[in-house]
């Protein structure tokens, strides 16, 4: 199963993943209907990022009294079905990791449903922060990365320069 992936320490805080999911979505500019979320927290000087883990035994999909949340064969994406969502908000409420919403205005919960396998908001990263693939492959992939950035790091930091 793919799942989006936020590598935070890459992340810039520019906003176009969820300027790109709220289009998407509703085809407005606004980020309050975004199925991602990125939170700058200024005084500790942090990003903070959130979207859909496409858990395995998902939660929100085993409460929902209506049977509007589905997994999708294809993609393997947790979808909600909104014509048959009535907007309890019971899928909200049980979500561990706080990746799910109440549209306010459709009045349905929605979620990152992966674009039908073609995630947006990966596509327009500027700053390569987010990656789309299996858990696998993510993993495999910060490991292949994380080691010479490490190195350099350390390298820097024995020669007296910057960290």
């Amino acid at each position: 199963m793919k799942v989006v992936f936020v590598e935070i320490d890459r992340c810039i805080a520019c906003l176009n993943c969820m300027r790109v999911c709220t289009f998407r979505e509703n085809q407005v500019h606004h980020c309050q209907t975004s199925n991602i979320f990125i939170n700058v927290d200024l005084d500790r000087r942090k990003i903070f990022a959130g979207v859909c883990l496409q858990c395995e035994a998902a939660l929100c999909m085993k409460i929902c009294p209506t049977a509007a949340i589905r997994r999708d064969a294809e993609t393997g994406a947790l979808v909600v079905e909104q014509r048959l969502c009535i907007g309890c908000g019971m899928c909200v409420a049980v979500c561990p990791f706080g990746n799910m919403q109440l549209d306010a205005v459709r009045r349905v919960a929605t979620k990152c449903d992966l674009c039908g396998g073609h995630p947006r908001c990966v596509q327009v990263c500027m700053a390569r922060a987010l990656h789309f693939g299996s858990l696998a492959e993510v993993a495999a992939s910060r490991r292949g990365r994380g080691g010479p950035r490490l190195f350099v790091r350390a390298l820097s930091l024995d020669e007296g320069g910057p960290p």
